[in-house]
Order: C-alpha cells, then sequence, then structure tokens
C-alpha cells in the first residue's frame, strides 16, 4: 500500500514509518535523474573507492558524502518546519496557494521536459572544485552536491517542504529531509561500499523524470482542495470508487505515462498526453479516497456553538470540540485514524455533543479568534473536551491514537 502513496501529505496519513519509507524511495529516485546518477562514479573515484583504499574507508567517506547533503536539506527542512508555526495557516490563502499550485504545475513541465532547469556552468564548475581528501572533504563535497543537483532535486523537495510547512514541526522536517537524503545516497553506498557497477544512463532516467512529474501534477491538486472544497468532496468511500481509480492509473501507464515521451512524434505523443492525463486523474481520486473517513454512520458534529451548548444543556452530556484545518494534517490524521474508528465513533455518538472548529479561512471568520481565546488554543490540531457544567476538563494539542483518545473519553465523562 506504501507503494500507492502519491504525495507525501498522503504517506502521512499511513504514520512516521510510511512518510519516512516514501522519502527514502523519492530520494533514491532523484539519484536516478541526470542531474545526479552521472555523478555517483565520478564522485566516489574522487574521494578514493576506485584507488585501492579498503572497503570499510570507502564506506566511511561514502557517508560522510551522504552526510553532508543531509546536513544541507535537514537544515532547509528544520528551517520550513520552524517558519511553518507561524505561516501554515496561510496555506489556505488562495494568495499563497494558487501560486504554489502553479509552481508544481512548472516543475511537472520540466520534468515532462518543456524546459531544463540547470545551475549556470560557470557555478557549476566553480562548486564542484569545492572538497578534499578525507571525511571532512568528503562532507564538503556532499554540501556542494547538494546544491548541483538541485534542478532535479527541485521538485520532490520542493513537495516535502510543502509538506512540512503544513505541519509546523520542526523535527519532522529535518528527518524527513534528511531520510531523501539518504535516498540518494544509497547508490553511492551502494557501489564504495559492494563494489556495484552501475547501469549506463539512458532513457530510463527520463521514465524516472516522468514519475516526478506526474507526483507534481497530483501535488499541485492536493494543495488546491482548501481553496476549492469541491476538489475533495470528488469522492466515494466505497472499493468500487477505489477499483475505478486503480484501474485508471493503470491503464494511463500501460497509455505510456511514464515510458514514452513528449518529445516522441504522432500517436507516441498522443499516448504520453492521455497516459498522463488519465494516471494523474486516478491518483487524484486515490488521494481523494484515502482522505475520506470510511465510517458507515457519519458522526452529528455541530458547527456553530450556540446549537452544540443547547443540546449539552438539554442532555447533560459534555461537549467535545475539534478545531480543525484543511492545511493541518495531523487534524486530518484525527479524522481518519481516530474519529473514524467504530469504537470511537460510537462512544462519541452515545456519550457526547460534537462540535467542529474550521480554521481553515481564519482571518475571515471574527468567531474563531473568539472560540479560540476562550477554549485557550494556540495550535492544531487542538480537541477540548467541557463538562454539562461548562468546565473544560480535557486538552489534546497533538495527534492521539485511537485506544488512547477512548481512554481520554472515559476519564472525561467520569470528570465532576
Amino acid at each position: 500500500m506504501i507503494a500507492l502513496a502519491t504525495t507525501f501529505a498522503e504517506a502521512s496519513q499511513r504514520g512516521v514509518a510510511a512518510a519516512l519509507l516514501f522519502a527514502l524511495t523519492a530520494g533514491f529516485l532523484t539519484a536516478l535523474t541526470p542531474c545526479v546518477y552521472p555523478m555517483i562514479p565520478i564522485t566516489v573515484a574522487i574521494f578514493g573507492a576506485k584507488q585501492g583504499i579498503s572497503r570499510r574507508r570507502a564506506m566511511l567517506l561514502a557517508t560522510c558524502y551522504v552526510a553532508g547533503i543531509a546536513a544541507l536539506y535537514g537544515a532547509l527542512g528544520t528551517i520550513v518546519g520552524l517558519a511553518g508555526k507561524q505561516t501554515g495557516e496561510h496555506l489556505a490563502d488562495p494568495r499563497v496557494i494558487i501560486p504554489l499550485a502553479l509552481l508544481f504545475v512548472v516543475l511537472a513541465a520540466s520534468m515532462f521536459g518543456a524546459f531544463e532547469l540547470n545551475l549556470p556552468a560557470g557555478l557549476q564548475a566553480r562548486l564542484s572544485r569545492v572538497g578534499g581528501s578525507g571525511p571532512a572533504g568528503a562532507f564538503m563535497m556532499g554540501l556542494v552536491a547538494g546544491l548541483i543537483a538541485a534542478p532535479c532535486t527541485g521538485p520532490p523537495l520542493a513537495g516535502i517542504l510543502a509538506f512540512v510547512s503544513t505541519t509546523r514541526d520542526a523535527a519532522r522536517g529535518f528527518t524527513l529531509l534528511a531520510t531523501y537524503a539518504a535516498g540518494i545516497g544509497i547508490p553511492f553506498w551502494a557501489i564504495a561500499g559492494l563494489s556495484m557497477s552501475l547501469p549506463k544512463p539512458g532513457r530510463w532516467m527520463e521514465t524516472t523524470k516522468s514519475v516526478f512529474g506526474i507526483v507534481m501534477l497530483v501535488t499541485a491538486f492536493y494543495f488546491l482542495r482548501p481553496v476549492f472544497p469541491a476538489l475533495g468532496r470528488l469522492v466515494d468511500p466505497g472499493t468500487t470508487f477505489l477499483a475505478l481509480a486503480l484501474v485508471a492509473t493503470a491503464v494511463g501507464i500501460a497509455l505510456g505515462a511514464v515510458h514514452l515521451s513528449f518529445h516522441d512524434a504522432g500517436t507516441r505523443f498522443g499516448r504520453k498526453l492521455g497516459g498522463v492525463a488519465l494516471s494523474t486523474v486516478g491518483l487524484i481520486a486515490l488521494v481523494n479516497w484515502v482522505l475520506t473517513p470510511k465510517i458507515t454512520a457519519p458522526l452529528h458534529w455541530h458547527d456553530q456553538e450556540p446549537a452544540a451548548l443547547a443540546e449539552v444543556t438539554a442532555s447533560s452530556r459534555p461537549l467535545l470540540i475539534d478545531f480543525r484545518a484543511e492545511w493541518c494534517l495531523p487534524c486530518k490524521e484525527m479524522e481518519l485514524k481516530v474519529f473514524a474508528n467504530p469504537a470511537v465513533a460510537d462512544e462519541l455518538q452515545k456519550n457526547f455533543v460534537l462540535l467542529k472548529v474550521d480554521l481553515t479561512h481564519e482571518d475571515d471568520d471574527p468567531q474563531a479568534s473568539v472560540m479560540k481565546a476562550k477554549y485557550g488554543v494556540s495550535t492544531l490540531p487542538a480537541v477540548r473536551i467541557a463538562s454539562a457544567a461548562g468546565a473544560t476538563v480535557e486538552r489534546l494539542n497533538e495527534f492521539q491514537a485511537a485506544e488512547q483518545f477512548l481512554t481520554t473519553l472515559t476519564r472525561a465523562r467520569a470528570a465532576p
């Protein structure tokens, strides 16, 4: 199922391991692109793996080289994660989202060969002279290699960074970007430590770029969901819809979405265009299906506090308030893995009054800031549980697994 993930955001819904595996895979695929692949045997030879040194020494130098790449990208992920703590809410602003989506479309076009993204030749030559012998030199070469490879790392790197900005988590940003760098380093470790020979460069590298191009198109769609909510409603939680999405993706790939080129002529060009369109639509449908809670009896959520409080007074049940936003991925994780859990849903439906406060467009809703101040909410995700008397008895400010959340609900019902 991990292979079906089409964006880092979607992979994150399946847990930390899935997101890390997706980042590692993206890094490895990046290493197979024309910007990185030709550098592998040359780089390994420069820092000594081909000069008769021991395999252990070669592995040490290769590790230092990859650590340099990881340090560069990890620092970038940390910065974006820290900035996201203040700017994540802007990812629901059309003035931010639409240019971001257009950027992904432009990056996709570059992956399909519409134009080339390259550093100036003079700058590449100057950067390539940085480094030296030994672990420190290999580390410096890795830092520089991260810059030289920028034209091909741009699209997947932009996808991870956009995801990190929505999590507002600096530690996760560093971990994901460092894992992505480790993926790039896999071929370096293979040739340095295992003395493996790599396949010759060829058209297969263009296939790798086509995969990134399709992922960029799907990512553009994902970030447009908060601006155009109707896009997210084009889904059915049933297995028939899932099967149709998978069939569309498979047919698109078979037509030529990845193995043909837009530089081909005649029917091959048409097959490429149709394949990309069909596989992109199929993957978009798959994203919608994955992000839709699979619950047979939807919970009844109030969207206005007065109506919710009236039900609390009439029923003497505690009030559970879910503060969420479309740009908040942990909030979606709560919806998919916790509120959609049958045991949790049954407990909520029977014993709680439910209120959902949507902060997606907080700046346009004066009542949102009032609710945040009243219940002490400063970050997302946030869940508050208030007794029938109005006292806040439970505060959640991070994702909580279904089993633990059930314990929280039991404790809240027992509170005076």
